[in-house]
């Protein structure tokens, strides 16, 4: 048997995809409107269980039950190619999942149910019976809603001390979820064949390409525009201003997106998606401005 090393481990864990999750802690934690100050430890748990745990089980579950899958599209990955071998991934999934329970129930009952809401779906996203992933409009809403939306509201949860968020914090939670289902249409492009093969109907595999990057742009631009919206009536001019500059740009970029969009998915990543959340970010410093009545 090949031995198992901490690299094969933590690539598994895909550290790279813990960044969306940790922005909207930070996002929702910044939204509450509650000072940092002697908050800091509590911020840093809940990025800690926003990334390393609550986001590397979904990474965990999701290469186990996509073992087959990767295994045509991404066969060096640590499953398909033996570095993680057996049924350990399955073990490593459990753990994680139990260990992100017990890291959220310490923070709060706000943040322990959003937490628990997050690993439903999670393993909903993937495991059968269920296997959301199946059906890309329902897929990527669970990745959305658990990666964007719950995030933010125990961002704010913690900073609450573990108490219910006020409303407004839960509408731009929702929006930014809606939105994130573009993006993650946008990162289904690269396992095309495969899904058509095993037939797992992510939005690429069942629409096409080109249509499928015609409803990402859409899901991205709509909640957004909703969020300019609301920043209007909620907070000062210069941040609807800013978001609504955002979208501007996330539109001429995604005119070049749909010439080739195989190809420039990766490019749109790193410049309309930094666009998208930095616009998350301009919104929570709205709320932000507005709790502390400035």
């Amino acid at each position: 048997m090949q031995r198992v090393t901490p690299a094969a481990i933590l690539e598994l864990t895909k550290p790279i995809t813990w960044f969306p999750p940790m922005w909207a802690f930070g996002c929702g934690a910044i939204s509450s409107g509650v000072p940092f100050g002697g908050r800091w430890p509590l911020v840093l748990a809940g990025v800690g269980l926003a990334g390393p745990l609550l986001c590397a089980t979904s990474q965990i579950v999701n290469d186990w039950f996509d073992r087959h899958v990767d295994a045509i599209n991404e066969p060096e990955r640590p499953i398909p190619s033996g570095r993680i071998p057996g049924r350990l991934g399955l073990v490593l999934a459990c753990v994680w999942t139990a260990l992100s329970a017990l890291a959220a129930a310490a923070l709060g009952p706000w943040v322990f149910a959003a937490a628990l809401a997050g690993l439903v779906l999670a393993w909903a996203y993937s495991a059968p019976p269920l296997r959301l992933k199946q059906n890309g409009w329902w897929g990527n809403a669970a990745v959305g809603f658990s990666y964007e939306g719950l995030a933010w509201v125990t961002g704010a949860a913690v900073m609450a001390g573990g108490a219910m968020p006020e409303p407004r914090v839960f509408v731009l939670a929702v929006l930014y979820s809606l939105g994130a289902h573009g993006i993650m249409t946008l990162n289904d492009f690269k396992s095309v064949e495969g899904d058509r093969r095993l037939g797992i109907g992510s939005l690429p595999a069942r629409l096409g390409v080109a249509r499928a990057t015609r409803v990402a742009c859409v899901a991205m631009a709509i909640p957004q525009l909703v969020v300019v919206g609301c920043l209007w009536a909620w907070a000062p001019p210069l941040y609807a201003t800013l978001v609504a500059a955002s979208v501007v740009g996330q539109g001429l970029l995604m005119i070049r997106l749909v010439r080739d969009p195989r190809r420039l998915a990766p490019w749109y990543n790193g410049t309309g998606v930094t666009l998208y959340v930095l616009g998350m970010l301009v919104s929570a410093f709205a709320l932000r401005v507005t709790a502390a009545g400035g």
